[in-house]
């Protein structure tokens, strides 16, 4: 199977399959340091990246958010001083669609990158 990362993210509407927790086992393998959290039964990806302070957590922000608006899915973005919570789920279907999991892997390609500068 392709990388999660190399997929692209698609349009899915409120009938769009959420994915099975076989899926979701298999998927997280490929992005381990994001955790499932059930929030009044939805459950969602989460995961927090440590920045050095507050203005490259705001530049992460910025960045993930430019992307996520770029493909129409977007995530829930927590900025803190030198930390950002990112929330990916979908919205349509209350829970996780293979979507969920792309973007997942590409917001950690956008904080690999942004490690780097």
């Amino acid at each position: 199977m392709e990388a999660l990362s190399k997929q692209t993210c698609v349009p899915c509407s409120g009938n769009s399959p959420k994915v099975t927790e076989e899926e979701m086992n298999q998927f997280l393998t490929e992005i381990p340091q994001w955790k499932v959290k059930d929030v009044s039964g939805e459950l969602r990806l989460e995961r927090v990246y440590k920045l050095p302070d507050f203005q490259s957590a705001l530049a992460f922000t910025q960045q993930v958010g430019e992307y996520a608006d770029k493909v129409g899915h977007h995530p829930s973005l927590l900025t803190e001083w030198g930390k950002v919570t990112v929330t990916w789920w979908t919205h349509a279907i209350n829970g996780l669609h293979r979507n969920d999991f792309i973007m997942a892997a590409k917001t950690d390609e956008i904080a690999d990158k942004f490690a780097k500068h």
